[in-house]
């Protein structure tokens, strides 16, 4: 017989999607009757382009009420990115993402980050003794990233699975890795993220912020727009700057 879930572990960057995922989480868990909710969120400064949604991460985790962790990673870990290296452009205006053309893997890609991400996410959560952790990956409206598909949280369960204490003692109630928002679109994770009342006014999705102001041109931007288009909404965090 399975135990009780005791807790999770949120990939949190402070963007629209992960904040969905991690409100999914909260109220997975009891909120908002429970407020000592069982979670952690865990986000990562590896010298992004984007670092506001670090500052965006803290106020989306304290206004919930849960413990964070910020992870800072050595500024030269992450190498050929667009997103960690000042001499690469990031990506503007890719038609591809929105005539479902898209082949080629862009180059905002950070080499082996969900990877990385998730192995921390590992760790600290068979440390604190929760059962799951929460990743806000999809794999429909997205930039073709190879860490954000269902092959990809399938390996990934399995070798936490195997490479865990938890996983191998405890057979059939190893750590989860859930990703509520997988197979949804953005106008399914904006509709979502309303229903869940995730504060989306609080959310930064840009890649290459101007003066903290979203650029409006780069894949995230593009993606995000698509989703408040057809879900029919303002997005909050636009309209109220």
């Amino acid at each position: 017989m399975a135990t009780k879930s005791r807790g999770a572990v949120i990939l949190l960057s402070g963007g629209l999607d992960s904040t969905t995922c991690l409100y999914i989480a909260a109220k997975d868990y009891g909120y908002p009757k429970d407020k000592k909710l069982p979670l952690l969120a865990l986000s990562f400064d590896y010298s992004q382009k984007h670092k506001i949604e670090l500052q965006k991460s803290k106020k989306i985790a304290k206004l919930l009420g849960i413990k964070h962790v910020i992870q800072k990673l050595d500024p030269g870990f992450f190498l050929g990115s667009s997103l960690t290296e000042k001499k690469i452009k990031v990506r503007k205006n890719a038609k591809s993402l929105l005539s479902g053309a898209e082949k080629e893997i862009p180059n905002t890609y950070v080499p082996g980050r969900n990877i990385l991400f998730l192995s921390f996410a590992l760790s600290l959560a068979e440390g604190h003794g929760f059962d799951s952790i929460y990743i806000g990956v999809n794999a429909l409206d997205y930039s073709g990233y190879p860490d954000c598909r269902p092959e990809f949280i399938k390996a990934f369960q399995k070798m936490a699975n195997l490479g865990t204490k938890k996983g191998v003692s405890e057979k059939g109630n190893s750590i989860q890795i859930k990703t509520p928002l997988l197979h949804s679109n953005k106008k399914d994770i904006v509709l979502k993220a309303m229903e869940v009342g995730a504060p989306i006014h609080l959310t930064h999705s840009c890649y290459d912020p101007i003066q903290g102001k979203p650029c409006g041109k780069c894949d995230s931007c593009i993606l995000r727009a698509k989703g408040f288009l057809e879900a029919g909404f303002l997005d909050p965090a636009i309209s109220i700057r």
